[in-house]
């Protein structure tokens, strides 16, 4: 069987076999839904062993017709971009459920309710980064939904229900709007070679549009993208979602889903408009400027622990789409290792944070004084965390936003200079709350706060193990990225900035 089919079978499979276990028997549920993530994690590294990073085209490709009156397949498929995105997303599924091994408790529904919605959600995001069928994307794109609405409804805390709505909302209208321009698209193949849904057909299709048409559909694809990203003026919906949202949820929403809506802007935006692409980059990246310097201020002026994290991936979110709208190789490869980087740098803030808060009863930053006195091990989790949210060098984070700034100043140097000064900002959002809740005296209420216990450590080890070692060697990444990434630029007529010191000679 197809390796990415047999990934995606995985946790179906396990969320059938948490079906059949009594709901009672929840130690046994948690059981299975951890093996289920491991095991989708260990096909996933043999499939990354098997894949040829110098080969640009898609590997461990199936392709059966689904609808054939309609062209529509069921076509899978991976190169390098989103072969590292499928990674990310498996390697913290069964760190998710591991440290959030009491978050069902409390909820709307059981427990079993709970972990076959994990699983089941895991399937949809291999799903999303595998397609290569456009209308099978959509389906995945918008069968997402489901899953995360309830897990954030049914077993979030606060102002749970109306999150949840709101998600869900956004997420709606931003995907009705893609489904239009996929619609275009589709009529526009048909009257140019036949009807065809096939992402390789329909990237040759722009030869056939005129500018208005392709800069319309191109905007259906964008907006959708934009608001599961999310970009500024369509972000609102994340600092609601993420503060209601359980920790492992807010891991998989933040690190996982909302990478969907950068990966469609290389697949599909730049891939099937390029010349729309070049229209609107102005515009994108005066958007993620904004993002960027936006979300830092946010995130200062934050008192809600989760909030602030939210805020964070906001300006995070405006280097990654400035990197792929830099045009640059560097860029582009920057933005790709950044959204991994990102992924396991706000799954160690969300779940050293859920941890806090479920200690302290609060997530207010200030009831959280002195902690390193009380409980070391989670505090300096949350300092190693912090300072890769930062981008110290060392940490995984800095890599990728220096290939991010040095290639969009190649080409954007107003953008990339007005851009640094996040990296100011990301020092007060970062040192100020860690100041507030690590350092200084203790506050009153966490003289006896219990430290990580045995689980916990084996949950974060992995994610700070990966923070440190893709900071001093983020070779095996970009061995896989770069060729992906130079392919997407050369593909699409794009061509790195010649040096002015060369050009001159």
């Amino acid at each position: 069987m197809n390796a990415i089919t047999s990934m995606m079978l995985l946790p179906l499979l396990g969320s059938l076999l948490i079906a059949v276990i009594p709901s009672d028997q929840v130690l046994r549920v948690k059981q299975a839904a951890l093996g289920t993530t491991l095991l989708v994690a260990i096909s996933a590294v043999l499939a990354w062993f098997k894949f040829d990073s110098a080969n640009t085209a898609f590997q461990f490709v199936q392709s059966t017709p689904w609808i054939p009156s309609f062209g529509i397949s069921y076509a899978v498929g991976v190169d390098g971009l989103s072969l590292v995105l499928i990674l990310m997303s498996v390697l913290l599924a069964p760190i998710v459920v591991l440290a959030g091994w009491n978050e069902s408790e409390g909820g709307r529904w059981s427990a079993k309710v709970f972990y076959i919605l994990i699983l089941v959600l895991e399937t949809m995001m291999i799903g999303v980064f595998a397609a290569t069928d456009v209308f099978l994307f959509y389906v995945f794109f918008e069968a997402m939904l489901i899953p995360v609405y309830f897990l954030i409804g049914g077993y979030g805390s606060g102002e749970r229900a109306a999150a949840a709505v709101k998600f869900l909302l956004y997420s709606l209208f931003g995907g009705l709007l893609m489904l239009a321009s996929i619609i275009g698209l589709y009529v526009i193949s048909g009257a140019n070679g036949g009807h065809t849904f096939d992402i390789t057909k329909l990237s040759e299709m722009h030869n056939y549009m005129s500018s208005t048409t392709q800069n319309l559909l191109f905007l259906g694809f964008f907006i959708a993208f934009a608001i599961k990203a999310p970009v500024w003026p369509l972000h609102t919906w994340l600092p609601d979602a993420a503060a209601s949202a359980t920790p492992g949820t807010s891991v998989l929403l933040l690190g996982v889903l909302d990478k969907v809506g950068t990966f469609g802007m290389i697949r599909f935006c730049l891939a099937l408009f390029p010349d729309a692409s070049k229209t609107f980059t102005p515009i994108i990246l005066v958007l993620a400027v904004i993002s960027i310097l936006y979300g830092a201020f946010l995130a200062i002026g934050a008192r809600d622990i989760k909030r602030l994290i939210a805020y964070t991936s906001i300006s995070h979110f405006g280097f990654i789409t400035m990197g792929i709208f830099a045009m640059t190789t560097q860029g582009h490869s920057g933005a790709t290792l950044y959204m991994f980087n990102h992924g396991f740098s706000t799954a160690a803030l969300f779940l050293v944070a859920g941890w806090m808060i479920s200690r302290r009863g609060s997530s207010t930053i200030a009831d959280f004084g002195g902690l390193q006195r009380v409980t070391p091990v989670m505090a300096w989790s949350f300092f190693i965390a912090g300072m890769s949210s930062l981008a110290l060098p060392g940490l995984s984070s800095f890599v990728s936003e220096f290939l991010v700034l040095v290639g969009t100043y190649t080409r954007y140097p107003v953008a990339a200079i007005i851009a640094t000064f996040g990296i100011v900002l990301a020092a007060l959002y970062i040192l100020i709350p860690v100041q507030k809740a690590l350092h200084g005296p203790t506050t009153p209420g966490n003289e006896n706060l219990p430290d990580l216990n045995i689980r916990e450590k084996v949950a974060i080890a992995p994610v700070i193990a990966v923070i440190v070692a893709l900071g001093f060697y983020p070779a095996p990444l970009l061995n896989v990225i770069n060729p992906a990434s130079a392919h997407v630029i050369e593909s699409q007529g794009f061509t790195d900035p010649v040096p002015s010191e060369s050009a001159g000679k």
